[in-house]
């Protein structure tokens, strides 16, 4: 059973609503209208099991999914949405509660199939035989409001989602902790429509960005030509804007060992950027000389490509490949409105610790200037 909402073109964008445990397909599509109209459906889905109050997605065990049910749901689903519209249409989910739980499953198993998702009040399916790698949701941006008031979803299973998601996904997350957590009203649906229709925007110009494809990206300007696993476990970054590092920063001598070797590159010019936490220092290239394209560009006018903060940690815009590769080795971080506004490609570099460190961190953003050149 599904509720719907908006175009019923089957090329246009769909977004589907999963709702929470004990509720119905009516809880969520009753948002649709407060979310952006114009070329987009809306698809509210019931969960296949009916409870004593409500229908759920997943049968749980003290609150943890079953894997063999979650798996039955997940494959129920893939198999419904395969009969809905076009094929090659772009995919969005929206999860509440436990749909966000049943959102993260989708999400992990065939992360290919969709252009992004929002999740709100709710926790991935850890412990439920879910893959969970280092990199696995690059490429697909995510919302994710978490209720400062929620008393449904556990704290450690709200703190492992906030987590991962930050640190771990690969994802462009746009995360926010707000009052409430009991309903969707408020705040954060508007939050939600206006960060859905930037990302719609950006599909209807630009097309839906490939996802990895597991191999390792070649990168000339790296010693090897490959880039290896960054050391130890990633540093707290800012999840809004200004994005920036704040553990592991890099020291400053390790700092001024680095930017002189992104200040020599060919043709480059340096100054204060336009963008970015006071102090940021802009690395710049001729805009009517270089022949990249405009993603390769944090300032297309400007022809800004790189800055480096006063933390030590840069911002780049590289190409897809090697993008998803420095997530997945643990060097970056996805900038969290990477494909909602700005370049699919756009990243976050850590700060380099040391001095072996600088070496690779300097050929990222030689891959960077490769690029916009």
């Amino acid at each position: 059973m599904v509720a719907r909402w908006g175009t019923s073109h089957p090329s246009a964008p769909l977004v589907v609503a999963l709702h929470g445990n004990g509720t119905s397909e009516h809880s969520m599509i009753e948002i649709a209208p407060w979310l952006p109209h114009g070329p987009v459906a809306y698809v509210a889905v019931r969960g296949p099991i009916t409870g004593d109050s409500g229908f759920h997605w997943y049968t749980a065990t003290d609150g943890r999914p079953d894997p063999a049910s979650l798996a039955t749901g997940t494959a129920w689903f893939l198999e419904w949405l395969d009969d809905e519209g076009d094929p090659d249409r772009p995919v969005l989910l929206v999860g509440f509660r436990e749909g966000v739980t049943f959102a993260g499953a989708l999400m992990l198993t065939e992360p290919h199939r969709w252009a992004g998702a929002m999740l709100l009040y709710g926790a991935l399916p850890f412990d439920a035989g879910v893959p969970m790698a280092r990199g696995q949701l690059a490429g697909m941006p995510v919302f994710l409001a978490h209720g400062t008031d929620d008393t449904r979803t556990p704290s450690r299973l709200q703190a492992r989602t906030w987590a991962w998601l930050t640190k771990e996904s690969g994802a462009p997350l746009w995360a926010e902790r707000a009052a409430g957590g009991d309903q969707l009203a408020g705040k954060v649906v508007g939050d939600v429509g206006t960060w859905l229709a930037d990302r719609l925007d950006h599909l209807r110009a630009h097309g839906e960005n490939p996802v990895p494809d597991g191999e390792d990206a070649a990168w000339p300007t790296v010693a090897g030509g490959r880039l290896p696993v960054r050391a130890g476990p990633p540093p707290d970054v800012t999840v809004g804007i200004p994005q920036h590092q704040e553990t592991q920063t890099a020291p400053a001598e390790v700092q001024e060992r680095l930017w002189p070797r992104l200040a020599a590159l060919p043709d480059v010019t340096t100054g204060p950027t336009k963008v970015g936490v006071e102090g940021t220092r802009a690395l710049l290239l001729d805009r009517g000389a270089a022949a990249g394209p405009d993603a390769a560009f944090l300032l297309p006018d400007d022809g800004e490509f790189a800055h480096q903060h006063p933390d030590g940690s840069l911002h780049v815009a590289l190409p897809d490949a090697q993008a998803y590769d420095a997530l997945a080795k643990g060097w970056a971080v996805a900038h969290p409105l990477a494909g909602v506004r700005v370049s699919p490609g756009m990243v976050l570099v850590y700060g380099p610790r040391d001095e072996a460190e600088v070496e690779i961190v300097a050929g990222i953003a030689a891959a960077s200037h490769r690029y916009a050149r």
